[in-house]
């Protein structure tokens, strides 16, 4: 078997609506459809859909942040630091708080979470010559200054 990439990602959240308006307005995924009031997809533009959204009700808890499970989603919205700047002040502009900015020399990302504390990363990809050389780049972690 091989795997030939990462179809989509679900994540649970509390308030379909409002986590929906954050990953559609705020974000600017598209929307592709609902299911019975449960749950939204949402497409980058190439794929039917590359993330869906859960409801699970207003009144569950929050995972413990020491346990297994997803740690976050990356969402690639280009491949210069410009895109990453403009997406800073976008996001600063909609009230988002900024978890964090990191250069991984193959990427550069900011963090972000959602409505319900799911960690998002926004990334611009660096020349993928960096990683073709040496593989062992992705395991970087220096800060960036946007």
């Amino acid at each position: 078997m091989k795997i030939q990439g990462v179809g989509h990602v679900v994540l649970k959240v509390r308030d379909l609506d409002r986590s929906a308006e954050f990953y559609r307005d705020v974000l600017g995924l598209k929307e592709v459809a609902r299911y019975q009031n449960r749950m939204v997809f949402f497409s980058a533009g190439q794929n039917h859909h590359d993330l869906a959204i859960l409801s699970v009700g207003p009144n569950a808890p929050a995972p413990d942040p020491v346990s297994v499970g997803l740690y976050h989603v990356a969402l690639k919205i280009g491949d210069n630091l410009d895109l990453l700047r403009e997406a800073k002040a976008h996001l600063e502009a909609h009230g988002v708080k900024i978890r964090g900015v990191s250069d991984h020399r193959v990427s550069q990302s900011i963090y972000v979470e959602d409505p319900d504390g799911n960690v998002v990363e926004l990334f611009v990809d660096a020349d993928p010559a960096l990683w073709a050389r040496d593989p062992s780049s992705v395991a970087t972690v220096l800060p960036l200054q946007l």
